[in-house]
C-alpha cells in the first residue's frame, strides 16, 4: 500500500529547505523540461523553456556551490539545443547520459533501438487515419502524442499501439502513460532515477539532491531524492514521492531565483565558515619535528 501523499506548497516548505541547505555545502538540482521549464504545448517542437526560467537556471549553473542538470524524455540532443547552461544532460529518461566529457548510453537501449524504429514506422501507418496523432521516434525510445487527438479517439490510439507493440517488440519493449502521451521503451528497470543517481553519486560530499519535476516518470527521481534531499512537483496536487509542489512552470521560476539568492547565499555561508575551520586546524597542528625524538 503507497505512503505517499500529497506534496505540500512550496511556500510551506521553505524554512525546511533552507534548513537542509544551511547543513550542507552543494546543491544538486535536477530539472525536467517539458512542463517544469517549459509550459506543456500542443506541439512538442514548438517547446521552448521561459525566459525567467532560461535566465534562472543560467544564474544556478554559474554559482559555484551549485551543480544543475536536466533530466528529460525527450532525446538528449533534442533538450540540449533546447536550454544552456547545465553540466549535465539526461535524455530518453535516463538512457542517455551526458557529463560534459563523454556520453554514456544504456547498451540494452542501444541494442533495441531497431526495434523502436520498427514500432515507431508501423504506427506512422496504424494511426494515420486517426487525427492529429502524432509518432516521435527519439531513436532510443518513442512517444506517441495524443494531446490533440480527440478524446473519444484516444482509446483507438491506446489500443492499436498495445497491438504493434506486442507484434513488433514482444517482451523487449513496453508501454508507459504520462501527460496525454503514450511511452514505448525497452523493458528494463531503468528511468529518470537511476540518471538522478548517477549524477549524484560524482558530487561532493553534503551535496542536498533536488529534484524539480512535473509527471508519472518523474517519480522515481523524486525517490531517490527524498528525504535526504528535496522533490518538488509542478502541477496537481496527487499524492506524489516529492514533498513539495508548485502550480505551475511560472513558479518554478520564481523558486529558481529564490534558490540562487537565499539558497547559493546560505552554501557560501556554509563553504566559509568550512575553509575558516580548516584554517584554523591547520594552524593549531605541531609541526611534526617537534613531536618526534631528536
Amino acid at each position: 500500500m503507497s505512503t505517499e501523499t500529497p506534496p505540500r506548497p512550496i511556500d510551506d516548505q521553505r524554512d525546511r529547505i533552507q534548513s537542509r541547505l544551511a547543513g550542507a555545502s552543494h546543491l544538486l538540482c535536477c530539472l525536467d523540461f517539458d512542463g517544469t521549464l517549459s509550459p506543456i504545448v500542443d506541439d512538442p517542437d514548438a517547446a521552448a523553456p521561459t525566459a525567467e526560467n532560461e535566465d534562472a537556471v543560467a544564474a544556478l549553473a554559474a554559482a559555484p556551490t551549485v551543480t544543475t542538470a536536466v533530466v528529460s524524455g525527450r532525446a538528449l540532443a533534442d533538450v540540449r539545443d533546447r536550454i544552456d547552461g547545465p553540466k549535465t544532460y539526461a535524455g530518453n529518461h535516463g538512457l542517455e547520459l551526458d557529463r560534459g566529457e563523454s556520453v554514456a548510453v544504456h547498451p540494452v537501449a542501444r541494442k533495441r533501438a531497431a526495434k523502436i524504429e520498427r514500432v515507431c514506422t508501423a504506427l506512422e501507418t496504424a494511426l494515420e487515419p486517426v487525427p492529429n496523432t502524432r509518432i516521435e521516434n527519439k531513436r532510443l525510445t518513442g512517444t506517441v502524442h495524443v494531446r490533440s487527438v480527440p478524446p473519444a479517439l484516444r482509446p483507438i490510439v491506446k489500443r492499436q499501439t498495445d497491438a504493434v507493440v506486442d507484434r513488433f517488440g514482444g517482451d523487449a519493449l513496453e508501454i508507459s502513460t504520462g501527460k496525454r502521451i503514450l511511452e514505448i521503451g525497452p523493458s528494463i528497470p531503468w528511468g529518470k532515477g537511476n540518471a538522478v543517481a548517477l549524477i549524484d553519486a560524482d558530487m561532493p560530499p553534503e551535496t542536498v539532491p533536488m529534484y524539480i519535476g512535473d509527471d508519472v516518470t518523474d517519480e522515481s527521481a523524486f525517490r531517490v531524492v527524498e528525504p535526504a534531499g528535496i522533490g518538488v512537483r509542478v502541477g496537481g496536487d496527487e499524492p506524489s514521492a516529492a514533498s513539495c509542489r508548485l502550480d505551475a512552470p511560472d513558479e518554478v521560476a520564481t523558486f529558481l531565483e529564490w534558490l540562487g539568492s537565499v539558497g547559493v547565499d546560505t552554501l557560501e555561508q556554509n563553504r566559509a565558515r568550512s575553509r575558516s575551520s580548516d584554517d584554523r586546524s591547520t594552524a593549531d597542528t605541531v609541526p611534526t619535528d617537534e613531536i618526534l625524538p631528536n
